[in-house]
């Protein structure tokens, strides 16, 4: 297997689908996880005979431990494993329940915790491996206030995923954690919001999901710590905290 295994969350579509068409076209080997059995044989289609399907909520931590078990058994190893299942939500911090709440964390926290406590014996062993967390423009500068909840959780997952990085380097430093931060893109997220909401696509300054998947893409091969989907995101992020007030995170 000439290229690396590459397990995928969120693969039914948007830039999870993107990114395992072109890592595919690139030579690697694509495991597709997510609910939406129907929908992961289309994307597997699309990316090959190497592509292999695992249907699995990835907010259970059971499902995601059988992922990983089964990625293994199938390809016999994994070289990376990107997290980028999500969901976003429509409602006023003022107006939020504890069952938004729970409801962003569990699928964009949990979900993460889970693939990385899942591959990371496997990588150990290897001292080598890398693990994806697709954040957001919104885990670094809390802007829409209709996403309050959904950009806490971004938060979140910058900070778990820098400390799981710290953390794991000092005894394997051949293991990389990378977090890639998109802004707008133009896929199905914002109809698919808890709640409901506007139309990604129909939002200005957005990217399309080939450029995002792209970005992920390369990060395979560059294995860099931290990397955002268009240029300009770090001045942007600076200018929004200095025009606040405060100093960036």
């Amino acid at each position: 297997m000439a290229g690396k295994v590459i397990v995928i969350t969120g693969a039914s579509g948007g830039i999870g689908a993107a990114s395992a068409e072109l890592l595919a076209a690139r030579g690697h080997a694509v495991v597709l996880a997510a609910r939406r059995r129907e929908a992961l044989h289309e994307v597997a289609g699309r990316c090959g005979p190497s592509a292999r399907v695992v249907v699995a909520d990835v907010a259970v931590r059971a499902d995601v431990d059988r992922l990983a078990r089964e990625a293994l058994a199938t390809c016999g190893r994994i070289d990376v494993w990107i997290n980028n299942a999500g969901r976003g939500i429509t409602r006023a911090p003022s107006e939020l329940t504890d069952d938004d709440i729970d409801a962003m964390i569990r699928v964009n926290v949990k979900s993460a915790l889970y693939g990385m406590q899942a591959v990371l014996p496997h990588f150990k062993e290897r001292n080598d491996g890398q693990i994806i967390n697709v954040s957001s423009m919104l885990g670094r500068i809390p802007f829409a206030v209709i996403r309050s909840a959904y950009s806490a959780a971004k938060h979140f997952l910058n900070a778990l995923t820098i400390a799981m990085r710290t953390e794991v380097r000092q005894t394997h430093p051949g293991i990389q954690f990378t977090l890639v931060s998109p802004g707008v893109v133009f896929t199905d997220f914002g109809r698919n919001a808890l709640h409901g909401g506007p139309d990604s696509r129909s939002l200005p300054g957005g990217q399309d999901v080939s450029e995002v998947a792209k970005v992920i893409a390369d990060s395979v091969e560059s294995r860099v710590p931290d990397v955002y989907t268009r240029p300009g995101s770090q001045a942007m992020i600076a200018k929004w905290y200095a025009d606040v007030g405060v100093d960036p995170p």
